[in-house]
Parts: C-alpha cells; sequence; structure tokens
C-alpha cells in the first residue's frame, strides 16, 4: 500500500522521540503492527465485496470482473500471439491498441486478485 512508503520516515521520527533504542524498537513495532492489522481489514473488506458480487442473483454482477480480465487477455492474446502471424500474410491484419492507463488497470486487476489469494492465506495462519 502507498502507506508503507512513510514506514521509513516513520522509524526516523520515532528514533528521535525515544532515545532508547529498546523503546524506539517497542514503538516501532506497535506501528508495524497497527500497519498489518489494518491492511488485513481492508483486505477482508475487499474480499468480502468480491464475495458478494460473485454470489450476487444478477449475471452482469458477478460476472463484471471476469469479463473485463478476458477482454484484457484478448486484446494482449491478439496483439502478441495473433497479430504478428497474420501480418505475415495480410497487410491490414487487426491490432488493438491498449491504453497505458488500461495496462495500469490490468496489472491491478491480475495483481489484487494474486494478493487477495495470497493475503487471504495469510489472514488465515495468521488466525490459527
Amino acid at each position: 500500500m502507498a502507506i508503507a512508503a512513510f514506514i521509513p520516515l516513520i522509524a526516523t521520527v520515532l528514533d528521535k522521540i525515544f532515545p532508547d533504542e529498546s523503546k524506539a524498537a517497542e514503538a516501532k513495532l506497535k506501528v508495524m503492527q497497527l500497519f498489518q492489522e489494518g491492511d488485513i481489514e481492508l483486505t477482508q473488506q475487499a474480499g468480502a465485496i468480491i464475495t458478494a458480487e460473485a454470489n450476487s442473483e444478477h449475471w452482469i454482477v458477478a460476472a463484471w470482473r471476469p469479463v473485463t480480465m478476458l477482454v484484457f487477455v484478448a486484446i494482449i492474446a491478439n496483439n502478441y500471439m495473433v497479430y504478428p502471424y497474420l501480418s505475415l500474410f495480410w497487410a491490414d491484419a487487426p491490432i488493438l491498441t491498449l491504453p497505458p492507463d488500461l495496462w495500469d488497470l490490468l496489472k491491478i486487476g491480475l495483481g489484487g486478485y494474486v494478493v487477495g489469494r495470497s493475503t487471504e492465506k495469510a489472514v488465515k495462519a495468521y488466525k490459527a
């Protein structure tokens, strides 16, 4: 998360607040625990939203994420697998442009599923 970028700054501030190294280490540990608890809670909430969407009785609500990702996969497959071969035989072979913002969305989508599954497993291990 973006908040993680502030951890070195927070550590520096805690070092200045607590001259005693052991007190500073305790404070840093507590801050890290708070960050982890917040991350776990956010991940659980995001997971609950995805689960609610997946269990929806309305097809479009349940399927919009997978359909979106499949469209991205189709565009990428066209541009990097189909187009190179078609262009050998067909001068006007179609190539589909994917704007940079959509690449970012694709990375977030794929990364979100990977991170979500990893965090789900970590939460189960943390609770045990």
